[in-house]
């Protein structure tokens, strides 16, 4: 009985130590504040990189105006605007990173490299004028065309995450 009393005791004290905290979340991912922020407009992204894959830009552009509008408010409008995103696709890239004992690459990096302006009309101090990087690592002996598209899509979403985080999460 002294056991049972003792546990309840302590449960006790545990949620009414917890009653006195509060957390506080913001689920739509963003840190923008929607009276002072309406609109955005986002610029095409065109592949200025050395290797160029046609689908690359289509791909990205895609996913970032997805990811803002499931997660933030804003309307996405072609002219004037309060927050403003433009860039480029700098960077499409290869590497070898494991050499084998015949001394042949084991694996192989594709890196994407995206530069991006972020222009924020109502408060400069947000402006953001930056490149970003990601990259997915694959077997040597697979052949890129069959694994490019799907290291595509892992590294545009990893890049978004981190545009957005940037920018408009205010991270």
């Amino acid at each position: 009985m002294k056991r049972l009393l003792s546990h309840l005791t302590m449960a006790l004290s545990c949620l009414i130590l917890l009653a006195g905290c509060t957390i506080s979340y913001k689920f739509n991912g963003s840190a923008l504040n929607y009276d002072i922020y309406k609109t955005i407009h986002v610029s095409e992204f065109p592949i200025r990189a050395a290797l160029v894959y046609s689908p690359l830009q289509q791909l990205f552009e895609n996913k970032l105006l997805n990811t803002i509008t499931r997660q933030t408010r804003l309307q996405e409008v072609s002219g004037s605007s309060d927050l403003e995103m433009s860039g480029e696709i700098t960077g499409y890239s290869l590497s070898p990173q494991a050499v084998g004992t015949d001394a042949y690459a084991t694996e192989t990096r594709l890196t994407i490299t995206v530069k991006v302006k972020y222009t924020d009309h109502k408060n400069p101090a947000n402006d953001v004028d930056q490149s970003f990087s990601a990259y997915r690592q694959f077997d040597s002996s697979l052949m890129l065309t069959d694994v490019q598209d799907n290291l595509c899509e892992e590294i545009c979403d990893e890049l978004v995450d981190l545009i957005f985080n940037a920018t408009l999460g205010n991270w």
